[in-house]
């Protein structure tokens, strides 16, 4: 068995929502913490850590609650970044690896920190029959996010190989889905990718998105 990769000091984006490999995320970055984390990022071409809130806000308010977050994220790589005006960054990044954190830290200036250990990537499984529709109907909802605005960061022209793929198809499902953060977070981790894609079948199939009949 071989041992995990790990990171030491990887810098956290706690947020209020789920990062999903291969997706595509937009922040507006405005906190003098993460100002700093992204611009020693974009420097070292290095990733960051995002993870999901589960008590706090995103953005520090005084008398709120601490944050507290999920022990797995995902890693998210900078694509694109701009400073429209002074005290503001806009990114687009991209989700790549997920991670456990195992052992985190606040530093005096607000930024949460760990060591994680990387988690294995999904293996590479074809979609089966009974769950086909759930690529169809993802192919089409894609095609008409697409063509409504081509210019959007997380606008998306799939390929074959990736409406074949059972990992590729549940976590873009899952980002498309008005389901629960708490449930966005349990899919995210599970490592059988066919079993989170027969997950969101069970969803799409319930709120009539791709009937199986």
């Amino acid at each position: 068995m071989t041992q995990p990769l790990t990171l030491s000091s990887l810098p956290l984006f706690p947020l209020g929502s789920v990062l999903f490999p291969g997706g595509v995320l937009a922040l507006r970055v405005f906190e003098v913490r993460y100002l700093d984390m992204v611009r020693k990022c974009q420097q070292a071409g290095a990733p960051f850590g995002v993870v999901a809130l589960t008590q706090g806000r995103e953005v520090r308010q005084a008398g709120a609650p601490d944050e507290q977050f999920s022990d797995v994220g995902t890693l998210a790589v900078i694509e694109q970044i701009d400073t429209p005006q002074p005290g503001l960054i806009t990114l687009v990044c991209r989700g790549s690896q997920r991670f456990r954190i195992t052992q985190r830290s606040l530093l005096p200036h607000g930024l949460w920190i760990a060591d994680v250990d990387h988690l294995d990537q999904d293996m590479a499984v074809s979609i089966p029959p009974d769950l086909q529709k759930a690529s169809t109907a993802l192919a089409q909802v894609l095609h008409t996010l697409q063509q409504r605005d081509p210019d959007a960061p997380t606008s998306i022209v799939p390929t074959a190989a990736q409406l074949d793929d059972c990992g590729w198809v549940a976590n873009r499902w899952c980002e498309l889905l008005p389901v629960p953060l708490e449930l966005k977070q349990r899919l995210m981790e599970l490592d059988n990718p066919l079993v989170r894609l027969e997950l969101v079948g069970d969803v799409l199939e319930r709120t009539g998105i791709a009937p199986t009949q």
